[in-house]
């Protein structure tokens, strides 16, 4: 791994609330030793959403925030990051803009026969 591709985390499911202080110390020290001051979580084997993997994410968002990073999310179930948003808490998802940002493969060109605005 080198200093500019995240570490990756992958979360089976489904994780029991004895596992979470365990994970949390894998998001620390791939925060660590990556450098990038990102951990990406796959997600994708955690199953239907619920407040349990709300919680877990929460959690280890809070641990990267701690040692000065965030983590993103890989392959999301579709209904998660509704429920988060839902609850008020932004994650950034691998594959979408980041906000302010244009979407991947988008350019802005404009034609020399439109007026100005």
């Amino acid at each position: 791994m080198d200093a500019r591709t995240p570490a990756v985390l992958v979360l089976p499911g489904p994780v029991t609330r004895d596992a979470v202080p365990g994970l949390c110390d894998d998001v620390r020290a791939l925060m660590e030793l990556g450098g990038t001051g990102v951990v990406v979580c796959d997600v994708g084997g955690l199953g239907p959403p619920g407040l349990g993997i709300v919680d877990l994410l929460a959690r280890l968002e809070l641990a990267a925030r701690r040692a000065g990073g965030r983590i993103r999310l890989r392959d999301p179930d579709p209904a998660l990051p509704a429920l988060l948003d839902l609850l008020g808490l932004r994650f950034q998802v691998e594959g979408q803009a980041e906000e302010g940002e244009p979407a991947l493969g988008v350019e802005e060109a404009v034609e020399t026969r439109d007026p100005a605005v």
